[in-house]
This record gives C-alpha cells, structure tokens and sequence, in this order.
C-alpha cells in the first residue's frame, strides 16, 4: 500500500501485538499474582467495527485474594488524564477518544442526545470514592469531566 495507513489498514500487525500484550497481560495477573491467587480464568476476544480487538477477562480469586471493600478497589484502580504540559499529543487522544461528552446544554447535537438529556445520564456528580450498593456490589466512582 501507497501513503499513510491507518491501523484497520494492516490486520496482521495488529493482531500479532493486540495477542502479545494480551499474553503479557495474563502472565502478569496469573503467574506473578498483581491480583491474588487465580484459580480461573476464562477470556473471549471480539472486534470492534474498525477491526481492532479487545478482550472480556473473567477471574476467579481465591478467597482471600478476592475484592471485597472500597480499599481493595482503591489499590488496583485509578484514573488520571495525562499532564498536557508534558504530554500534549496523548493528552489530546485520551479527551478526544475516552472521554465523554460535551454534551448537554453545551452541545446539544452530540450524538448521545435524546430529548434534550444525554442517554448515558452525564453530566455525573464527582465522587471521591467507590460506593457499595445494597447487595453488596461495588461500584467505582465517576468523575465527571
């Protein structure tokens, strides 16, 4: 192929590293443990309309490596945009491609809208912390950018 290509462009590359990284990633969670004790896993593999993979993993802990309070989550799970005095370019992927909205009052062509609300129920009220629900489900905390 001629000129620029784009990644839905070459398959083969991106099959070989998506199945790489996702090696890499299983080894770090069921041979070094970064989670606990595997005793299960199971993953399926789908595809995007564009071509690119992504993987559906289901743990099973053992119970005393299991998640069970607002802690546990805290020390597996965080998000943060990137600084975009040091990394503008990637700065500018994450809020274009990851980030939801504007929508709302501000854009309200944006395809999320329906009847004047957006459909995904943003904007959402920040939250410093995960909650637990009634039955016990916890629920990681959204902040609303």
């Amino acid at each position: 192929m001629e000129g620029v290509q784009r990644p839905e462009d070459r398959p083969d590359i991106i099959i070989r590293v998506f199945n790489m990284k996702l090696k890499e990633l299983l080894e770090d969670i069921c041979k070094h443990g970064i989670f606990g004790t595997v005793l299960t896993y199971i993953y399926v593999i789908e595809f995007q309309k564009r071509g690119l993979p992504h993987a559906h993993i289901l743990l099973t802990l053992d119970s005393e490596s299991k998640i069970r309070t607002k802690d546990d989550i805290d020390k597996f799970v965080s998000a943060e945009l990137p600084d975009p005095c040091t990394d503008l370019r990637l700065f500018q992927i994450v809020t274009k491609c990851m980030v939801h909205g504007p929508c709302g009052t501000i854009n309200i062509n944006s395809p999320c809208m329906r009847d004047g609300q957006c459909c995904k129920s943003f904007p959402k009220q920040f939250k410093d912390d995960a909650e637990e629900n009634v039955n016990g489900y916890l629920f990681i905390a959204e902040e609303n950018i």
